[in-house]
């Protein structure tokens, strides 16, 4: 287990077999389309830097680790993380493209039973490392992991998929917060933090945050903007993380509990019928 095609090789075989990756559909068809993956150096200074944004509760890769092995624990330069996206299936984006306040039975399908595989995956690729001999932590699934209150950003985990992503050359920021990625913007991340010693992805975008959202880029679009129906996205305070909290848990939760049986907080409309919905926007990537 000692090459980047071999770990993909284990998320991809997982994401192909596991039933567990579905929208629990008469149809069959599964939650998310082919897995991508990337890789960050542990010792990587954004760790630090992104710690420094966010608040001190924010966990470092090294600190993740040593929570998950505190008898054992790694030096950064020894770690690295594997962030890999899912993407949504054409099927779930045409549908969601047709909404306007509320989200798409499949996108709703897909927060919520594809998080649940999302989340097997997470443990799935830390165990199958443990057992070659590399061991793993889904930072994601520690028991400590929670959401505390950022100074500078209000509401915040203390590990955050999307800046793992960005870490590890998926994709840049949006003016929603949500990742711009080559296969677009509606997606979904996991990571795992490994002593591995894998070649590390090339960020095509160097450190700049926003690099491939034209609102940052180009002072155009602002799709996501005018897709959002609690007014969370403007062009000039960015997202209104409140705004977005409150529509999610109070009107689209209940709304696809009720509605489709589903739980978690879906929304997602700012995600497609978007020029980044499914690329990076031409001329930025």
């Amino acid at each position: 287990m000692d090459s980047v095609e071999q770990v993909e090789r284990l998320i991809h075989d997982f994401w192909a077999s596991a039933p567990s990756n579905s929208l629990q559909l008469e149809t069959g068809e599964k939650a998310w389309d082919k897995p991508q993956v990337a890789i960050a150096r542990g010792d990587d200074p954004l760790f630090e830097h992104i710690k420094d944004l966010i608040g001190p509760f924010h966990w470092t890769p090294e600190e993740a680790y040593a929570l998950a092995f505190p008898e054992h624990p790694a030096p950064a330069r020894d770690l690295r993380v594997i962030s890999y996206l899912l993407p949504q299936t054409q099927a779930t984006r045409a549908e969601q493209r047709l909404e306007q306040k509320m989200p798409a039975e499949r996108w709703a399908r897909s927060r919520f039973h594809g998080e649940e595989f999302n989340c097997e995956l997470r443990l799935h690729l830390a165990e199958a490392l443990s057992s070659a001999g590399y061991p793993s932590v889904a930072p994601e699934r520690l028991p400590g992991f929670a959401y505390q209150q950022s100074e500078r950003f209000g509401l915040a985990s203390n590990w955050s998929e999307r800046h793992a992503a960005f870490i590890a050359g998926q994709g840049t920021f949006s003016l929603s917060d949500a990742m711009i990625t080559r296969w677009g913007k509606a997606v979904r991340f996991g990571s795992v933090v490994s002593p591995i010693n894998l070649p590390v992805t090339e960020r095509a975008y160097g450190d700049n945050f926003q690099a491939w959202c034209l609102w940052y880029a180009k002072g155009t679009c602002g799709a996501c903007a005018k897709r959002c129906p609690a007014d969370a996205i403007s062009t000039s305070d960015g997202h209104d993380k409140q705004a977005c909290f409150s529509y999610i848990r109070e009107t689209t939760a209940p709304y696809a509990t009720k509605t489709y049986g589903t739980g978690a907080t879906p929304c997602g409309l700012c995600q497609v019928k978007i020029p980044c919905e499914s690329q990076v926007p031409e001329g930025l990537g």
